[in-house]
């Protein structure tokens, strides 16, 4: 029988999901943040290019850190609320003996 996660419960779930919207809200703002200097930086050496260079630009810093903070806010998620502690490990039950062979 598989284990409970700690995620199942709707207490520690609503503080877990809560401490990953707040830690989503703060990467949104250093992302507009540094979207907004790449681009000051961009026009003060290069002047006006095109509006297209502006917008890949901006879209794709934007875009890039907003993915890796929801992937890494999903990891610190589930490593920070013991849900990594809940699956079933088949190798378990061979004890310790298996990592002596890999090494």
């Amino acid at each position: 029988m598989p284990r409970l996660s700690p995620l199942d419960d709707p207490d520690r779930a609503a503080f877990a999901w809560a401490r990953y919207r707040r830690l989503m809200k703060f990467m949104g703002v250093v992302t507009v943040i540094a979207v907004v200097v790449s681009l000051t930086l961009i026009y003060r050496d290069n002047g006006m290019v095109s509006i297209h260079l502006y917008i890949a630009t901006a879209l794709g810093i934007g875009v890039m850190m907003m993915l890796m903070a929801a992937l890494m806010g999903l990891v610190f998620l589930s490593s920070g609320s013991g849900h990594d502690e809940a699956i079933d490990d088949p190798l378990e039950e061979l004890g310790e003996s298996w990592r002596e062979r890999e090494d």
